[in-house]
């Protein structure tokens, strides 16, 4: 295929921008990866608007901030096009489809979460996540972990979750334990421990939430969304540590529902929020969250137009993005192993996870269709017992 030349940048109308945007949100399914991907194939082989080199640059960029990389990349991108309109066009646009699709299953959990048929279709779809979180980890393993000191880096960064300390001090301690070695200084993290609290499923939280509340569930999205650094299955780790341990507002039951529908819409994954927040405070708790766990984003790319090439050659900076890389993969083991203990409970489901798992690693299938065959065995499981 020809590729047309690189229009110039910020001379584009932010509607077609908007329009671009919205049809990937509505279509990008299967994780960062893929959302990556299919940016390039329309941006870069379709219509031309950067080239290859500038494509690459950004996505080094949103590698060295926090939040969800492929979100920043389509609000990056939209800014090279249409500048601050583009910018916010570009993000939201790409947000909106999974944001509503998530909201309106969230809703049907919330009223019909307890039904055999949808506790049947969670049965199945659940191990068919794991293994695609399994899947996306072993994908990373060799682009985190480039030598024998960050592979330690990582098995004590795990260790430590595991021993539960919290999210943020191990990835801080990844940070600077990596620049450290780099100069190089010895240096120490330390342990935090953390609570957990039951809580039944079936209906919002806080029917009637307060303002402290709403406030609480805002700030705790938005810390989120500012510090977590790496993919976004890393998500699931900080979203265990504050609404499952620490403010007890979930079950971790829930919290596996919450993954599960964040991997069968399109869009981020970071809309896994989106449903959280309506199970702990209805619409109002859907929209608080969504809009703070991805207005960092913004922020950070919006800091970050002007830096792109100087953060990209930074040494220094690249060696804190080794370590957070890294203790970041750890992150991602840890929750998925913790994960993995409540949702394979027996041979069938250890079977669906070990074939999507196969599958996976044999075929270039979307995810959306392991996520299908799961639902369908689970509801086939349900009706059948």
């Amino acid at each position: 295929m020809s590729q047309e030349p690189p229009a110039p940048p910020g001379q584009a109308s932010w509607r077609e921008v908007a329009l671009l945007f919205l049809k990937l949100g509505t279509i990008a399914f299967g994780g960062p990866v893929a959302h990556t991907a299919m940016m390039r194939h329309e941006l870069v082989q379709r219509r031309g608007w950067v080239s290859d080199q500038r494509f690459v640059d950004l996505m080094g960029a949103t590698n060295l901030i926090p939040g969800p990389n492929s979100t920043e990349l389509a609000i990056h991108l939209g800014f090279d096009r249409a500048r601050w309109r583009g910018l916010i066009a570009a993000g939201v646009c790409f947000i909106l489809p999974a944001a509503l699709m998530v909201t309106g299953l969230a809703w049907a959990y919330v009223t019909y979460g307890h039904t055999p048929a949808v506790e049947g279709i969670l049965y199945g779809i659940v191990p068919a996540v794991i293994a695609i979180i399994a899947h996306a980890l072993l994908g990373l393993l060799r682009t985190a972990v480039k030598n024998i000191w960050l592979g330690v880096l990582a098995v004590a960064a795990l260790a430590a979750y595991l021993l539960g300390v919290n999210e943020l001090l191990v990835l801080a301690a990844g940070a600077l334990l990596a620049a450290a070695a780099r100069m190089p200084r010895p240096s120490r993290d330390q342990a935090h421990g953390m609570l957990a609290a039951p809580l039944l499923a079936g209906s919002p939280v806080f029917g009637d939430p307060t303002g402290g509340q709403l406030v609480q569930l805002f700030t705790t999205m938005l810390k989120i969304g500012a510090v977590l650094y790496g993919s976004g299955y890393v998500l699931l780790a900080f979203l265990r540590g504050d609404f499952v341990e620490r403010l007890g507002w979930i079950t971790e039951q829930q919290l596996i529902d919450a993954v599960s529908i964040g991997q069968v819409t399109p869009g981020p994954v970071f809309t896994t929020a989106t449903f959280l927040g309506y199970v702990i405070a209805g619409p109002i708790g859907a929209f608080l969250a969504t809009v703070a766990i991805f207005l960092p984003s913004f922020v950070f790319v919006g800091l970050l137009t002007k830096l792109t090439d100087k953060l990209r050659s930074a040494a220094w900076t690249s060696a804190l993005l080794d370590g957070v890389n890294a203790a970041a993969l750890a992150l991602m083991a840890g929750v998925s192993y913790q994960l993995g203990l409540t949702a394979i409970i027996d041979p069938l489901t250890a079977a669906i996870a070990l074939l999507t798992l196969g599958l996976l690693w044999k075929t270039r299938l979307n995810s959306a269709w392991y996520i299908a065959g799961g639902a369908a065995i689970g509801l086939a499981h349900t009706l059948l017992t």
